[in-house]
C-alpha cells in the first residue's frame, strides 16, 4: 500500500488522466448495484467502484508484469477509452482471450458487497456501515474482514475470499459516504482506516452536538463547525443521543428526532441523501480507498495470488474425479495422459490451468480433496493413484463430486472417470443444486463393459436405471453422460482438453432427436472450432451446411471437416472458418442419441437473478442464485467479448431478447425483450421474467438472440439450465470468522410466494461439526415467511484456516412432485494471531513486499501458503494510476 507520508507530488504525472477517462461521465450510486439507477439516476454505486478499483489494479499489473511472448503494454494505449475487461484481456493475453471468468469473479465481489445493505445480518449493523459514530467498531470489523478474504485466498477458498472481500469494500466505501470525512475538506482517503495499528484521531465523542436541525430534504450546511470525526445514525438501534446528526433519507426513522435532516452522500437524490451535493467528492475518495485494499491484498498475496483470487486469467481449472477400484486401470491411465497433455501444450502459456483439482473415490471412501495451482504437485499426485483393490459396484461417487464442487473455481468443467454406479444417490438432488450454485459443468466418462467381469464384483443384479442420478446431474449441470468402452476410454477422454478450451454449447432446434426431423443451429461469424459431438447406437447421419454442403459418418476428411469414431461415439471437427448460417443434422438411430455441438467465441454472456428492492434506504436488485415460484425476479445479463476496441468506430453485437425454454423438452415457455442498462459497451442487460414462468417451480433454460456488427443473426445459449424453486431460502451466518472452541450462531429465512407449502428441513455440514436447529418443519401460506436459529460448534479440533460448508434442504412430503431447495453457507475457521496479518509494518515509509512462497498445494480442506511475490503494489506505475486521476478530477 503507499505510505501515508508520501505526497502526491511525487507520484507519476503520466497517469493523471486515466481515471478521469473511466469514471466521466458516472455510468451509475453508493446505492448497491446498477438497478439503483431507478431511484438516483446519475450516481455511483457500490457495484461501479468496485469494478473500477479492480479494473486499475488489474492495469497495474498487467503494466508491471509484461505479458509472456507478447509486448508489453503500454499506458498510452488506454488514455481516453473507458476500461473495460474485454479490452484488458485483448490487450494482455491476446486477441479473443475470454474474460467471463474474470468479469465472473468480479460479479461475485460486488453482489457480497450489494447483499450488506440486504442480508438481515448485517444491513441494520452500525459497525458494518460507519453508521451511528462506531467509527472505531467499524474500522476493527472492516480489516478483519480483509483479514478473511486474505486467509481464504491462501486456502484456495476463493469464492469465500470474494464474499469477504465484497463486504469489506462495502464498509470501506461507506465510510466516505456516512461519515464527514468530505465535509473536513480531506482530499484523500484515511491514511489510517486500514491499519489496524493506528489509531483513530479526533473523534466526537457521545456528548459532542454535530449538527443543527435541517427541514428540508437538501441539508448542506447542517453539521457544526467542527473538526472532530462523526457519522450519522440510522433508524432506532441504536438510538440517536441529543444533537447528534442522522444518517438521512425518507426511509430514515431518526431524522425526523431533533436534529433533523442528515449526512449521508450514498446518492445524487435529495430525497435519499441530505448531502447528494458531495456524493461526487465522495465516490473519487470510496474509490482511491478501494484501490489501496486491492493494492495491498494483491501485495500481501503476490502477483499469482491475486490473480487467483480475482480470476485473473483466460485459463480454466482442471478437475478431476477418479475411482480408485481395481478395474479402473485403463480409465486411471486415459486420465493420466489427458492431464500431461494439457500441462504439457499448454505450460507457460496464457491457458495453462491456474486450478488443478483431484478427488479420488471407492467403497466406502472417498477423498481426500487435493487442490494446487502447480501443475508438477498436480502430475506428482495424479500419478501416484493406481488401480488398488476394489469393490463391488457401487461406489460414493457423488460423495466425491460434491466435495471437488466444493473446491473447484465457479464455471469450471468437473470430469468424473468411472465404471460404477453410485452408491450415494440420495445426494442426486443437492449435488444438481451445488453445481448451479457453482456454475460448473460435470461430464461423466463410465465404461460399462460387459467383459470386465474379475475386475469389478458385484452384490445383486443391478438396475439398468442405476447410472440415472449421472444423467440428472449432468443434465443439471450442462453436461453430460458418455459411456464407451476400456478400448476407447484414452481416446473418448479428449474431450476433456477439448473442454478445457472455453467452448460453448449451441443450441439445437429440437434439443432432442426427433426420427425423421433435422436438428438445427446456427454458426456465426464469431464462432470457430465447430464440433459435433453424437453419441449412441447411431445407424448413420449426415450434416449439412447452409450451401446444401453434405458429409457423412464416414471416417476421416470430408467436405465439411475430420470425422473420428470411438465405438458409439462420433467426433466430426468443421474445418475453420464456418460457413455462417443454418446448419443442420440428420440422425437415424435405434435408440435416442445424444448430439452436442460446441464451438470457441469469445462472445459469450454471464447471468444472475435479483428481485427489485425498492422501498427501503437502499433501493437495488437483492441478487439470488435462482428465481422463486411466486416472486416477481429480474434477469441480468452481462455479455463478454464485445471487443470495443478491437475495430474503433464498428457497430458492436447486440442481444435484443431472450428465449425461455422447458428442460429436458425444449418448449419455449416465453420470450422477453432484453433492456440495456449502462453504457452499451459495459453489456449489461435486463429482463423481467414472465409471470406464467414463475408460477411453477421447475427447470428452464437460456437463450439469447441478437444480431452482430453486421447485421447478421446471434444466438447463444447458457451453459446450463435454471431452476425455480419453489420457496426462498437464505442462509446466513454474522459477520466475521468462527473461533475453534466457539458455537456460532446462523439464521434462516424460508419464505412462499405461490401457494401453502408443507416442509421438511434438513441440514448437513462439511466437515461434520455439531450443528442444531430451532426448526425442523414448517408450514407456510402464501406470502408468510418463517425464521430459524441455527447452533453450529466448532471443536477445538477444528482446522485454523479451513472452510466450513453449511447446507439447508427444504423438502416437501414424500409424494410431493415439489422439488428440493437448497442453501449454502460458506464459513471461515480463523484462530486468532497476535499480530494481524494486514497491519502496517513499523517501518511503513516504504512499499511493503510479500514473502515469497512456491505455488500453492492444499489437501483435505484446501489450506495453502501464499502465492509468489511480483513487484511492490506501488512502484513507478504501481498504484499511481488513480490516486492522481482522482486528485485531478
Amino acid at each position: 500500500m503507499l505510505p501515508a507520508d508520501v505526497p502526491l507530488a511525487h507520484l507519476n504525472p503520466s497517469l493523471l488522466l486515466l481515471l478521469l477517462l473511466q469514471l466521466l461521465p458516472p455510468a451509475t450510486s453508493f446505492f448497491p448495484n446498477i438497478w439503483s439507477l431507478l431511484a438516483a439516476p446519475g450516481s455511483v454505486t457500490h457495484q461501479d467502484l468496485t469494478e473500477e478499483a479492480a479494473l486499475n489494479v488489474t492495469l497495474q499489473l498487467f503494466l508491471e508484469q509484461p505479458p509472456p511472448g507478447r509486448p508489453p503494454l503500454r499506458l498510452e494505449d488506454f488514455l481516453g477509452h473507458t476500461l473495460l475487461a474485454d479490452d484488458l484481456f485483448a490487450a494482455y493475453f491476446g486477441p479473443g482471450s475470454p474474460s467471463r471468468r474474470f468479469r465472473a469473479a468480479l460479479g461475485e465481489v460486488s453482489r457480497a458487497n450489494a447483499a450488506q445493505d440486504f442480508l438481515p445480518t448485517s444491513k441494520n449493523d452500525p459497525d458494518l456501515h460507519f453508521d451511528a459514530e462506531r467509527l472505531g467498531q467499524g474500522r476493527t470489523r472492516l480489516v478483519g474482514a480483509l483479514r478473511e478474504a486474505l486467509v481464504a485466498a491462501r486456502a484456495l477458498d476463493h469464492t469465500l475470499a470474494r464474499q469477504r472481500l465484497g463486504a469489506a469494500l462495502h464498509a470501506l466505501q461507506d465510510f466516505y459516504s456516512h461519515s464527514n470525512w468530505v465535509e473536513l475538506g480531506q482530499q484523500q482517503p484515511h491514511p489510517h482506516l486500514l491499519w489496524p495499528r493506528q489509531e483513530l484521531r479526533s473523534l466526537a465523542q457521545v456528548d459532542d452536538p454535530t449538527c443543527s436541525d435541517c427541514e428540508e430534504l437538501s441539508c448542506p450546511g447542517n453539521l457544526l463547525g467542527f473538526t472532530l470525526l462523526t457519522s450519522g445514525y440510522f433508524g432506532t438501534h441504536p438510538s440517536k443521543p441529543p444533537g447528534k446528526c442522522s444518517h438521512g433519507g425518507r426511509f430514515d426513522q431518526s431524522s425526523s428526532q431533533p436534529p433533523r435532516g442528515g449526512i449521508n452522500k450514498d446518492s445524487t437524490s435529495p430525497g435519499f441523501s441530505p448531502h447528494h451535493m458531495l456524493h461526487l467528492q465522495a465516490a473519487k475518495l470510496a474509490l482511491l480507498a478501494s484501490i489501496q485494499a486491492l493494492s495491498l491484498l494483491r501485495n500481501r498475496l503476490g502477483d499469482r495470488g491475486f490473480s487467483r483470487l480475482l480470476d485473473i486469467s483466460p485459463a480454466s481449472s482442471l478437475s478431476f474425479v477418479l475411482d480408485t477400484t481395481g478395474s479402473m486401470g485403463e480409465e486411471i491411465n486415459a486420465a493420466k495422459i489427458q492431464a500431461r497433455h494439457i500441462v504439457e501444450r499448454r505450460r507457460g502459456s496464457p491457458m495453462e490451468p491456474v486450478h488443478y483439482i483431484l478427488v479420488p473415490f471407492h467403497d466406502p471412501g472417498f477423498g481426500p480433496v487435493f487442490t494446487t495451482s502447480d501443475p508438477d504437485s498436480f502430475w506428482q499426485q495424479l500419478n501416484e493413484i493406481h488401480a488398488l483393490g476394489g469393490g463391488d459396484e457401487p461406489e460414493m461417487c457423488l460423495s466425491a463430486l460434491e466435495l471437488a464442487l466444493l473446491h473447484t473455481p465457479p464455471l469450471s468443467d468437473i470430469f468424473v472417470f468411472t465404471d460404477a454406479s453410485p452408491k450415494d444417490a440420495f445426494l442426486t438432488n443437492r449435488v444438481e443444486s451445488l453445481t448451479q450454485e457453482r456454475r460448473c459443468r460435470v461430464t461423466f466418462l463410465v465404461t460399462e463393459d460387459p467383459s470386465r467381469v474379475q475386475g469389478r464384483a458385484r452384490r445383486e443384479v443391478l438396475s439398468p436405471l442405476r447410472f440415472e442420478p449421472y444423467e440428472a446431474v449432468a443434465l443439471a449441470s450442462g453436461g453430460e453422460v458418455i459411456f464407451t468402452k476400456d478400448q476407447h476410454i484414452q481416446d473418448v477422454a479428449a474431450v476433456v482438453g477439448d473442454s478445457m478450451a472455453d467452448l460453448v454449447t449451441l443450441p439445437l432446434e429440437p434439443p432432442v432427436v426427433v426420427s425423421g426431423r433435422p436438428l438445427v443451429f446456427s454458426v456465426d461469424a464469431l464462432l470457430q472450432r465447430v464440433t459435433v459431438r453424437i453419441h449412441g447406437e447411431v445407424s448413420s447421419f449426415w450434416i449439412r451446411n447452409p450451401a446444401g454442403v453434405s458429409q457423412g459418418q464416414e471416417e476421416g476428411e470430408g467436405p465439411l471437416g475430420h470425422t473420428r469414431r470411438f465405438g458409439q461415439f462420433w467426433i466430426v471437427t468443421i474445418s475453420d472458418p464456418p460457413q455462417t448460417g443454418t446448419w443442420e443434422i440428420l440422425v437415424t438411430a435405434e435408440s435416442t442419441p445424444r448430439v452436442r455441438v460446441q464451438a470457441q467465441t469469445s462472445l459469450d454472456f454471464l447471468f444472475y437473478f435479483g428481485i427489485p428492492v425498492e422501498d427501503g434506504p437502499h433501493p437495488g436488485l437483492y441478487p439470488l442464485t435462482q428465481p422463486v415460484a411466486g416472486l416477481q425476479t429480474q434477469l441480468l445479463v452481462e455479455v463478454t467479448g464485445l471487443g470495443s476496441r478491437g475495430n474503433p468506430g464498428a457497430s458492436l453485437p447486440h442481444f435484443s431478447h431472450v428465449v425461455l425454454r422447458g428442460v429436458p423438452e425444449g418448449a419455449e415457455l416465453g420470450r422477453v425483450p432484453l433492456e440495456p442498462t449502462g453504457p452499451l459497451e459495459r453489456g449489461f442487460l435486463a429482463a423481467s421474467l414472465p409471470s406464467a414462468l414463475l408460477s411453477t417451480a421447475g427447470p428452464f433454460s437460456l437463450e439469447l438472440i441478437g444480431r452482430d456488427g453486421e447485421g447478421q443473426s446471434l444466438h447463444r445459449a447458457a451453459p446450463q439450465p435454471c431452476t425455480v424453486v419453489p420457496v426462498l431460502l437464505e442462509l446466513s451466518g454474522s459477520p466475521g470468522f468462527l473461533a475453534p472452541g466457539s458455537k456460532a450462531p446462523l439464521s434462516l429465512r424460508i419464505a412462499s410466494f405461490s401457494g401453502p407449502r408443507d416442509l421438511d428441513l434438513r441440514t448437513s455440514v462439511k466437515p461434520s461439526f455439531a450443528l442444531t436447529s430451532n426448526l425442523s418443519r414448517v408450514r407456510l401460506e402464501p406470502n408468510e415467511t418463517a425464521w430459524g436459529r441455527l447452533w453450529l460448534e466448532i471443536p477445538d479440533s477444528a482446522a485454523p484456516d479451513s472452510v466450513v460448508m453449511v447446507t439447508v434442504t427444504a423438502t416437501g412430503p414424500e409424494a410431493s412432485p415439489v422439488p428440493p431447495t437448497h442453501a449454502f453457507l460458506r464459513l471461515l475457521v480463523l484462530a486468532p494471531t497476535p499480530q494481524d496479518p494486514l497491519a502496517a509494518p513499523a517501518h511503513s515509509s516504504g512499499p511493503i513486499l510479500a514473502s515469497t512462497s512456491p505455488a500453492s498445494t492444499s489437501v483435505t480442506q484446501g489450506r495453502a501458503g501464499g502465492g509468489l511475490v511480483g513487484n511492490p503494489c506501488w512502484g513507478t506505475v504501481g498504484g499511481v494510476l488513480l490516486l492522481l486521476g482522482l486528485a485531478s478530477w
